[in-house]
């Protein structure tokens, strides 16, 4: 089998509130080159494609409401250049970040998780940087106009080389295929696909700066790697690497348990003989607690009575006064017009129920004095307060709190000394306990000790090694990207010296591509096929025409064919292509079989698609991965279904989203 390059996934996870919905791509832990995704529409075959594609940088998710409810986060188990990596991004709003750890799934992280933003997607810590240095393409430079040398450049994303490795839905059968509606994109495709087969212009100086940048990057993980070898050094980290240390750690300490166990369990029998003894202790001991309990109970209430009857008897002085009130404050007779100031000849009196000074009407007032009628106007309208009610009420209940503040200070004494005697009989009853079983159990005290003491010695020391374990995790990780880059180097450099002439070159990979593009229509048995080729601008022609004037369906083989042949072209050719492509819906516009366009339904035979693949993943494309979605895929592959949403309660799964149904 071909050494896996690029990018293979393994496993899908959706991590939901609760539970998680899990798609996996591998059989017996290893990839699966054909994997199959079949069901009815809207049950989720789309959704783990994006899913997919998010994972790997894209920048949304699919947002269906029951994605939205359910779930929490996507973890997405990659292989990069074939060893496991796990990469986590959030769902609700499209992350900036994503966190990439080495590892599986079920399986604790080899290394820390490390940060990875999503954009800028040039920058060295991006994540489409990691995901591009597996692809052979770190660094790559695409020029805004491509025929301008002078042109500002724009780095290559992951995101442009899904391209060739995500055949989405939309773009099946459209007649906007190759983003013929939009020339900054066709340009980039065009790009993208010349810089994955190394033909694009100007390579040397773009090689060139690629082994600069490059040479940058090594020289500083060099000193990184140099740095974190003498620290871990220093820390004596080597002996982590030495299985037996572990080993020999962890079963000293199983050892030191199950004796810590044992010791327990005898002296709990050797001193079997003072359960009455422990029943006298733990019932003295309850006592106490309840006596003690009673006792704060009643100080609280005291305390808090206390200020209560302060503050009844403070309410009983303030009604004594109000009572009082007019009798002990002079009424402020009027003597003096309050006109000229004169005194006046008699003071102010009721003449025939009017006012003398005012001549207003006057209710019934024995003496007029100033506030006397308007105090009896509003004694008529309102009810006048009744101060004695209000009295003996306030006295009544003064009287019921000072009772019981006398009852409680009564019985303080009494359970202060209840508290004290239950706290004397559960220290003769510990002491009892103590002298009845401590020549026994003393025997065990000094082995259990250094039980303990080994205990924590030995704890500690798996502790060292697991931080040195990290260390050198880390070291290693660090070895890996210095390896790794200066692989890459070395086939910069080498493709630098092999550098051919560029126009042949783009000329021998178009010739290969589009005879594979014609083979491949062929095999499918296209109806009337001639003169299919692929142009220098990478449109497809088909009998003379550009593929924009076929019919739904043939436009459906036709693009399909495109994304294979470049696919095939480019892992055959050691290309820096990711090494797997996804294809959604490949039988769009064919009618399963009964369908729209009938001319090319009946020609073709979805089985000659299925059986194309499974017959050059076989063979020339051994160590490719091909994911397919598919509503109704053909018998022949049913071994390479790896899920089957039948939208059908009765027949789980439901769908991606397996408990939402409704």
């Amino acid at each position: 089998m071909t050494e896996a390059q690029g990018i293979r996934v393994r496993r899908l996870r959706l991590v939901g509130i609760g539970r998680n919905y899990d798609v996996d791509f591998t059989t017996e832990g290893r990839v699966q080159d054909l994997s199959v995704i079949s069901g009815a529409f809207s049950s989720g075959k789309t959704a783990v494609l994006e899913f997919v594609a998010y994972g790997l940088g894209a920048k949304n998710h699919p947002r269906h409401p029951e994605v939205l409810r359910k779930v929490r986060s996507a973890l997405l188990e990659v292989e990069l250049s074939g060893d496991t990596h796990v990469i986590e991004r959030a769902i609700g709003e499209p992350s900036t970040v994503a966190f990439v750890r080495r590892g599986q799934l079920d399986q604790p992280s080899l290394s820390p998780p490390e940060r990875r933003d999503i954009a800028p997607a040039g920058a060295p810590q991006s994540l489409s940087s990691l995901l591009l240095s597996h692809c052979k393409l770190e660094g790559v430079e695409l020029r805004e106009a491509p025929t301008n040398a002078e042109s500002r450049t724009d780095p290559l994303s992951i995101r442009d080389l899904m391209w060739l490795a995500f055949l989405p839905n939309e773009r099946v059968a459209d007649k906007n295929f190759l983003f013929e509606n939009s020339p900054p994109r066709k340009h980039k495709l065009r790009q993208v696909v010349d810089v994955v087969f190394g033909v694009h212009d100007d390579r040397a100086v773009e090689l060139g700066s690629r082994i600069k940048q490059l040479e940058g990057r090594l020289n500083r993980s060099r000193g990184e790697l140099a740095a974190a070898t003498a620290f871990v050094a220093e820390q004596n980290a080597e002996t982590a690497n030495e299985p037996s240390t572990r080993l020999n750690s962890e079963r000293e300490l199983t050892s030191i348990t199950a004796q810590i166990e044992e010791l327990d369990q005898q002296a709990r029998a050797a001193t079997s003989f003072a359960e009455e003894l422990r029943q006298t202790y733990r019932s003295a001991a309850q006592n106490a607690r309840t006596a003690s309990a009673v006792l704060r109970d009643r100080e609280t209430q005291l305390a808090r009575m206390l200020p209560l009857r302060a503050q009844y008897a403070d309410d009983l002085l303030k009604l004594g006064m109000l009572a009082q009130a007019r009798r002990l404050f002079d009424p402020l007779r009027v003597r003096t017009c309050p006109a000229c100031l004169h005194p006046l000849s008699a003071s102010p009196h009721v003449i025939e129920g009017h006012c003398s000074m005012c001549d207003h009407d006057l209710p019934a007032t024995p003496d007029l004095t100033l506030g006397a009628a308007a105090d009896s106007r509003l004694d008529t309208e309102n009810e006048q307060l009744d101060v004695a009610a209000e009295i003996r009420s306030t006295k009544a209940r003064l009287k019921e709190i000072t009772t019981y503040i006398e009852e409680l200070d009564a019985s303080l004494a009494s359970a202060k000394q209840r508290a004290h005697t239950a706290g004397l009989e559960e220290q003769r009853a510990a002491k009892a306990l103590d002298e009845a079983t401590s020549p026994t159990v003393s025997t065990f005290l000094a082995a259990r000790d250094e039980l303990h003491r080994r205990k924590e010695a030995v704890t500690r020391q798996i502790d060292q090694l697991n931080t040195a374990s990290k260390l050198q995790e880390s070291l290693a990780k660090r070895a890996g990207l210095v390896n790794r880059q200066e692989a890459n180097l070395g086939r910069l450099r080498e493709e630098l010296a092999q550098l051919g002439d560029a126009t042949q070159d783009r000329n021998d990979v178009l010739r290969n591509i589009s005879s594979r593009f014609a083979r491949l229509l062929a095999e499918w048995h296209y109806p009337k096929l001639s003169q299919a080729h692929v142009g220098t601008d990478l449109t497809p022609f088909v009998r003379g025409e550009p593929y924009q004037e076929a019919s739904s369906g043939a436009r459906t083989l036709i693009t399909l064919a495109w994304q294979l042949a470049v696919f095939e072209t480019a892992f055959e050719s050691g290309a820096a292509h990711p090494g797997f492509l996804m294809i959604d819906s490949p039988q769009k516009n064919l009618g399963h079989g009964t369908g729209r366009d009938t001319l090319i339904a009946d020609a073709v035979s979805t089985d000659d698609f299925y059986r194309h693949l499974t017959q050059w993943l076989a063979h020339h494309g051994n160590g490719a991965q091909i994911i397919v979605a598919d509503n109704s895929p053909p018998d022949l592959i049913d071994d390479r279904v790896i899920v089957r949403y039948t939208r059908d309660e009765s027949q789980p799964p439901y769908g991606l989203i397996e408990d939402e149904t409704g």
